[in-house]
């Protein structure tokens, strides 16, 4: 099938997932760099301005959500967003992940003051809490968690909308809470707390073995002074462990209620489809509900325009020294346009070439990246189409 006569991919109809009531979550995912905070921000402030009543949740070190929404800064506490059109009765509140105090509230809550104040000052679980790898995806998981039993419970928000972590890879969102989980209450953690042996070997032999397939964070420490601190971090988490797999599974299985929607983000470039790609496999795979894509960063052309040979042609036509230098210029980034926005229509066609059922939006490619609210309301307007 030519390109002429492709068929077009479903679009996706934003504003008919935000006026849902049976929309609860909303999961903006993809690679880093697409444009997955702006997309989430955007799509909060639209839902709150038609009247649902949201918490945008992003895990964004760049703090661009609190610039664009007027805030100072963001933190592990949601906070309303002043400049907001409440005429709807919608209200929006926003914040930012603190991943080493969503730990600690776990331990705060599941423990005794005692043993809250013996864990928190453990360095092993300082150095798990702060950097460990997979911590910041779970506790991502952890607070949708907490914000959506909030909900249920007093009904503060009916839209939780959330902005996936930035990583390697579009994937480590789903799997990384799975594999903290798993070393948390697995095997690894039960050989740290077993009684060293007698002459101590066969328990160090095991315990290096463990250490190096975990992460090299531990290494950083002595082997000696390790043992010690995890050993004491183990006892003292004892009561605690049966929860965070548990937890980590149920937050899991919300994703895939029905009330929950994906939409992955990636911008018109190979790497980044190509991760998209592998997200709504993934998505499709674990029965986890796709929204649609969002494309971002879109190059246009208004239709009737030259195209790009067309406007290097009448460039080279006004002839040099013809005192048109100017509309020369413009027309050779006319043709640079064209020629980008040519080539981002062929990468974004083998997505939908091979992905024709995934309902597509558009967003167009701004000059000025977004700091406020009337740009986040005006993504809003392109989201919806």
């Amino acid at each position: 099938m030519s390109p002429t006569t492709r068929r077009p991919s479903p679009q996706l109809d934003v504003d008919a997932l935000l006026r849902d009531p049976g929309t609860r979550i909303i999961v903006c995912c993809g690679s880093g760099g697409v444009g997955k905070t702006t997309t989430a921000a955007a799509l909060g402030l639209r839902a709150a301005e038609q009247g649902r009543s949201v918490v945008v949740l992003t895990i964004d070190p760049a703090r661009r959500l609190a610039q664009s929404m007027g805030l100072v800064e963001l933190d592990n506490t949601p906070r309303e967003v002043a400049g907001v059109d409440t005429s709807a009765g919608g209200r929006l509140d926003a914040m930012m992940l603190d991943m080493k105090r969503t730990f600690d509230e776990i331990v705060e809550t599941h423990s005794t003051p005692d043993k809250a104040q013996q864990i928190l000052a453990n360095p092993f679980y300082q150095a798990l809490s702060s950097s460990f790898a997979g911590t910041q995806e779970y506790m991502a998981m952890e607070k949708l968690g907490q914000l959506r039993a909030q909900a249920d419970q007093d009904g503060t928000w009916d839209l939780v909308v959330v902005d996936t972590p930035p990583s390697r890879s579009a994937l480590d969102f789903l799997d990384a809470p799975a594999r903290l989980g798993s070393f948390l209450d697995g095997r690894f953690i039960r050989l740290l707390a077993a009684p060293a042996k007698k002459g101590g070997r066969a328990y160090m032999k095991a315990f290096s073995a463990g250490v190096n397939a975990v992460t090299g964070t531990l290494t950083k420490v002595l082997g000696a002074q390790v043992l010690k601190d995890v050993q004491t971090f183990v006892a003292a988490l004892d009561t605690m462990f049966g929860g965070f797999r548990e937890r980590a599974d149920a937050t899991y299985q919300l994703l895939q209620h029905e009330g929950t929607a994906f939409l992955v983000v990636a911008a018109p470039e190979r790497d980044a489809l190509r991760e998209a790609a592998y997200f709504v496999e993934r998505l499709a795979r674990d029965d986890m509900p796709l929204g649609g894509l969002v494309l971002n960063r879109v190059h246009e052309v208004a239709p009737g325009a030259p195209s790009a040979e067309r406007a290097l042609a009448a460039a080279e036509a006004l002839g040099e020294g013809s005192g048109h230098t100017l509309t020369q210029q413009l027309l050779r980034l006319h043709a640079d346009r064209v020629r980008v926005a040519e080539r981002e229509q062929q990468i974004s066609e083998r997505f939908t070439g091979a992905h024709r059922t995934v309902p597509v939006r558009r967003v167009r490619a701004r000059a000025q990246d977004v700091h406020d609210l009337p740009g986040l309301r005006d993504i809003g307007a392109d989201l919806a189409g």
